[in-house]
């Protein structure tokens, strides 16, 4: 029974495997047309790339021709100021280091560090005690020995009255005489002595000598200081003017005194953060040497700094004005571009297709360029977008972006 049953499962394997292989013949043998829809949407697709590649083609000679969308502004003429620049410091107007000139014991201080005081403000007070006791024995002094001068005197009036009658000697009255003089100057020493135990006495009483700011506040109540100590107290600056020194060329000299003779140069000081609204001072200081070793001489502007802008120890850059040049053809710096041997302009014509023009700049100031040669008034250039433009470019003006 048992082997009836491994011959039917070994004829059911054979003919298993026999289906396979008849299988696999047909898959071989069959025709391949099936296959050429595929062919055909390959050629389709390739019918489409190019379709595309033809239609960028046709985009980007369409693209060429499409108007440049520019800013633009119009060559203007105005006035403009010749002016000499420099880097220059900021220095306070005065500087003054409080210190003690009476020592003692700091039994008040009258204001905050950074505070704005004017001159005759209290500063501090250093105990008086001690001074005004030297004070008071200085004056119980002057009024012993003026006491003494008058009876002195008086001796003296009436030896000189009894020296005639011969009731006392002459060498007498010389003594009496010689005792009222040395009191005299006696009391004319105490009388120099008061009023020095006052005037030491002032100096508890510490007040600002002039307008201005204080800085670091180096003491506090309750310190002793000494006289003269070499750290101050309190330094005050004046900034209300201010000074703006800066160095320029030894060969400006002569033409900068030229215009001095002849009218108050101004100088601007211009600073980084608000560049475009610079504070107005006047030329002030001419140094009377040249540095040898930088070739430049120094100066120095005054500026009222009412808006306090203006800071000790700042850098600024400076403006010197020296004169100013009339009916000057000017244009935003930002229209200019730079060629291989020239800088040039994109002139924008009637027809609205541009014009690349060269031109010599003679000078910047403040965003606009001062052109020599190579551009009239009223003209209308290219201010933006000039990546995108070649000669013969036509422009489209963007709204509000004419001026």
């Amino acid at each position: 029974m048992k082997r009836s049953v491994w011959i039917v499962i070994l004829v059911v394997v054979l003919a298993g495997f026999a289906g396979i292989q008849q299988y696999s013949s047909w898959s071989l043998s069959k025709p391949k047309s099936e296959g050429q829809p595929e062919e055909a949407s390959d050629g389709q697709g390739g019918g489409r790339r190019q379709a595309r590649s033809g239609s960028g083609r046709s985009q980007g000679q369409s693209g060429r021709s499409a108007a440049v969308p520019v800013t633009v502004a119009t060559v203007a003429q105005k006035n403009m100021p010749v002016q000499l620049s420099a880097t220059g410091s900021v220095e306070a107007y005065s500087t003054v280091s409080i210190r003690a000139q009476v020592g003692g014991v700091v039994t008040k201080v009258h204001f905050t560090q950074g505070q704005d005081v004017k001159q005759g403000d209290p500063l501090f007070t250093i105990d008086p005690r001690p001074l005004e006791a030297a004070l008071r024995q200085a004056e119980a002094n002057l009024k012993r020995d003026t006491w003494q001068l008058q009876n002195s005197r008086e001796q003296a009036r009436r030896y000189a009255e009894l020296v005639k009658k011969q009731y006392v000697s002459q060498e007498q009255f010389d003594q009496i005489k010689t005792n009222a003089d040395a009191l005299e100057s006696t009391v004319d020493a105490d009388k120099a002595a008061v009023e020095n135990a006052k005037v030491q006495l002032s100096y508890c009483y510490i007040f600002a000598p002039v307008d201005g700011r204080t800085g670091s506040l180096l003491v506090n109540q309750g310190n002793l200081v000494r006289t003269n100590d070499a750290t101050p107290l309190v330094v005050i600056n004046q900034i209300n003017p201010i000074y703006v020194t800066f160095s320029l060329p030894e060969g400006n000299l002569p033409e900068i005194k030229s215009r001095m003779a002849q009218s108050n140069l101004k100088v601007f000081a211009v600073l980084p953060q608000i560049p475009d609204s610079p504070e107005e001072g006047t030329l002030t200081f001419v140094d009377n040497a040249v540095d040898s070793t930088t070739g430049t001489i120094r100066f120095r502007g005054t500026f009222a700094n009412a808006g306090r802008r203006l800071w000790p120890g700042q850098f600024v850059k400076v403006l010197l004005n020296l004169t100013e040049q009339p009916n000057a053809v000017v244009i935003p710096f930002q229209a200019i571009q730079t060629g291989q041997n020239q800088q040039l302009v994109y002139v924008v014509k009637p027809d609205r297709t541009v014009e690349v023009r060269p031109v010599v700049v003679s000078r910047t100031l403040n965003g606009e360029a001062v052109v020599d040669k190579g551009l009239k008034p009223g003209e209308t250039i290219v201010t933006d977008g000039q990546f995108l433009l070649t000669a013969g470019s036509r422009v489209q003006i963007k709204k509000g972006a004419e001026s």
